[in-house]
């Protein structure tokens, strides 16, 4: 139930304003502590440069290197890597179309293709979902972790159920609150977020008890880093799944993965493997993922073919 509520509220938040990413890590002391549901980027100022890049993710310790546009430089002066992990970074770089390679005597030379703007990030809202309140698990630990950490430009709690004042008062006040339908695509906004406060340092809960919690402090430059790095995996990512190798497998008009023998939307990751009765093996439906995140959102497929199609930052939620 919860990946098919991720999945139609993916869906129903697409704009041609923002770009919408689903489980991506926003740990930065320990980066695999925390996996954010779904993120939603708003462009900056300088989104129309960072689309016209490349719609890949650019590898962070790429954008980090002492390496421009100008001249090239030695790979080995660029990185601070060892020799096998600067060659990876550089190779997913070329491929992503940030860096272009080159030799020199025998040893290996870079530069960017375009320098990489400083301001395109605009904001970034991080979205839990929670479709049963009634089965809240570690709901309220992992908001807390959020708000304290103050990453994300909002956090906002989804939910499928009736909420109550009970319910509001068990997680933070700054914690805005949709109650959403998956199957009518509506969206009711009982309490609105708070804005956080990313360009300040942040506190990131490792561990609660009873009796003591154990946190790091997050210096500002570190929040900055990990902004850029969720940033970047979003618009290189985006939320569509791969459709399942099955003859039963049709996707719906937004791109979600649907079996007609079960007449819903499907998990492909848990649900269309060996182990599913129904399985027919055959080519995946032709499904175009790229096409359909590049008309419903602020994201470019072709930064080389019609460039940047629209202005950023029209709406914030609607």
């Amino acid at each position: 139930m919860e990946f098919r509520f991720e999945l139609a509220l993916c869906a129903a938040l697409e704009s041609p304003d923002r770009v919408v990413a689903r489980q991506l890590g926003a740990g930065v002391t320990r980066p695999g502590a925390r996996i954010v549901d779904v993120c939603l980027l708003s462009p900056g100022p300088d989104f129309d440069a960072r689309a016209s890049l490349t719609p890949d993710r650019i590898p962070a310790a790429a954008i980090e290197a002492r390496v421009g546009p100008g001249e090239a430089v030695p790979v080995a002066d660029a990185f601070d890597l060892p020799p096998e992990r600067a060659n990876a970074v550089v190779d997913a770089a070329v491929d992503a179309g940030y860096l272009e390679r080159e030799r020199r005597d025998g040893r290996p030379f870079v530069r960017a293709t375009a320098r990489y703007p400083d301001d395109w990030i605009g904001s970034l809202t991080a979205i839990e979902n929670k479709p049963d309140l009634g089965t809240p698990g570690d709901l309220a630990a992992q908001l807390r972790y959020d708000v304290a950490l103050g990453l994300f430009d909002r956090v906002v709690l989804a939910t499928a159920s009736y909420v109550t004042r009970a319910h509001l008062n068990r997680i933070p006040d700054s914690v805005g609150v949709w109650r959403f339908d998956p199957e009518t695509g509506d969206r009711e906004v009982v309490r609105e977020a708070t804005p956080l406060d990313p360009d300040a340092p942040g506190v990131e809960i490792r561990e609660e008890r009873s009796l003591r919690t154990e946190v790091a402090l997050v210096s500002l430059e570190a929040k900055a880093r990990k902004r850029r790095r969720i940033a970047e995996r979003a618009y290189g990512k985006g939320w569509r799944p791969e459709p399942p190798a099955c003859a039963h497998a049709t996707p719906t008009a937004d791109g979600r993965p649907r079996c007609d023998r079960f007449d819903r939307v499907v998990d492909p990751g848990r649900e269309c493997g060996p182990g599913c009765p129904e399985r027919d093996p055959a080519d995946p439906p032709a499904v175009d993922r790229d096409r359909l995140r590049d008309e419903r959102t602020a994201w470019v497929a072709d930064p080389d073919g019609t460039g940047p199609r629209r202005q950023s930052g029209l709406s914030r939620f609607r």
